[in-house]
């Protein structure tokens, strides 16, 4: 089976056509700048084929973006598909499912209603997602759609973990609740995490960390999302690359009224402004962190220290939550390849049977173990694939196994 996977923005799309069951990529790519000047990149995963990078495609509507898509992937010389009889399926990436979803579906027109229904929950995802939706369908009737919700994976968080302390009322009027989101990458790690143990997941306490400029961790027990840092929306938990994270509200009223700040002008400041970038004033990528702490810039150590602080605490909590833990994951753009932050985190664990191997932990975007062989609970990288997670969800649904 091949499954084109979609993920929709407002004026870009990302694809990846892929074989679930091997794992296969056939060809990935982007469409950028559509409704403006279009640019096409395609990256064909078959020797001898060639690429395309940003040339410029009219794309005036998502429609136009998908059928470049389509018509690139059957393209006679470079194509790696014969028709489009060879494409079995889409799974489409859907930031927000509330709590209407806690599972891949197929799309429906109900489904559809749904998802509009969710989003005053992400305004700025679900309309590009349902865009996206609608574009497929438009230019390829028929095919079957399967809808990945970034959310589905915490609906099994039970009422302690996701309510506020807040009136009763705005959770049944107004659905304010924790939601989480990386659920696809935590799903996909998760049960990595299990093929690498040789365990069945149900057997498994995880603590999976999806580290990178958009960050959260998330407390696995059994194979099902227990707790999660991000919140109603993305911007709690961690500090991130220019996201606040977890903070006192009273300092919104302070600063707002010191300032003369409108909302909409602080949480511009919460989401783009803040984080890492914020404290350390010099860059929202660990990467550049890294290398100005290094030449003595004591902020940009301090916002690496804070983000290091902040995950190691997320691990105790939740440790203690699940009564224990037998993993610990790294993953995504930090998680996968900083090593010296990795073993920040990691470090001063040894109380709870964490004990990690500094040789094996200077790995770099690799599935492996990095923790020492007598570690009671292991450390493991586990590069996230959250296209192959969305894949092959979507041939579970289409084939109904």
């Amino acid at each position: 089976m091949n499954v084109l996977v979609i993920n929709a923005g407002s004026s870009s799309l990302k694809y990846q056509l892929l074989n679930p069951d091997s794992g296969a990529v056939l060809a990935k790519g982007l469409c950028e700048r559509i409704g403006i000047d279009g640019k096409f990149t395609y990256k064909p995963q078959v020797e001898g084929k060639e690429a395309l990078k940003e040339v410029d495609v009219a794309m005036p509507t998502h429609s136009e973006a998908i059928q470049a898509v389509l018509d690139a992937l059957v393209d006679a010389k470079n194509g790696v598909i014969a028709s489009m009889k060879e494409i079995d399926a889409v799974g489409h990436r859907v930031v927000h499912g509330g709590e209407a979803f806690n599972k891949s579906v197929l799309i429906t027109d109900d489904v559809m209603r749904a998802i509009e229904d969710c989003i005053p929950l992400a305004p700025l995802h679900n309309p590009a997602n349902l865009t996206g939706i609608r574009a497929c369908e438009k230019v390829m009737p028929g095919v079957p759609m399967v809808a990945v919700f970034d959310t589905a994976f915490h609906q099994t968080m039970p009422a302690k973990a996701y309510m506020y302390a807040l009136p009763y009322e705005y959770y049944e009027t107004d659905k304010v609740r924790r939601y989480g989101f990386h659920g696809t990458s935590h799903k996909y790690v998760a049960g990595r995490a299990a093929a690498m143990l040789g365990k069945k997941s149900e057997d498994l306490k995880l603590i999976s960390c999806h580290l990178g400029n958009g960050s959260s961790v998330t407390a696995v027990d059994g194979g099902k999302s227990v707790d999660t840092s991000m919140g109603f929306t993305p911007l709690a938990g961690l500090p991130m690359g220019t996201r606040s994270g977890d903070l006192d509200a009273g300092i919104l009223e302070y600063l707002m009224t010191k300032y003369n700040m409108d909302i909409k002008e602080m949480v511009s400041i919460l989401n783009k402004k803040s984080g890492v970038l914020g404290v350390s004033g010099v860059s929202s990528d660990f990467r550049d962190l890294e290398n100005a702490g290094k030449e003595g810039n004591e902020r940009a150590s301090l916002s690496v220290e804070m983000f290091n602080y902040g995950v190691k605490k997320l691990i105790g909590s939740y440790a203690a939550a699940m009564g224990g833990v037998d993993a610990i994951i790294f993953t995504a753009g930090v998680g996968e390849n900083s090593a010296s932050q990795r073993l920040a985190i990691a470090s001063d664990l040894e109380f709870m049977g964490v004990k990690m191997d500094a040789e094996a932990n200077k790995v770099r975007g690799e599935e492996t173990v990095i923790s020492a062989p007598d570690s009671k609970v292991k450390v493991l990288l586990i590069p996230t694939n959250e296209e192959l997670m969305i894949a092959m969800d979507t041939a579970t649904i289409v084939s109904g196994k």
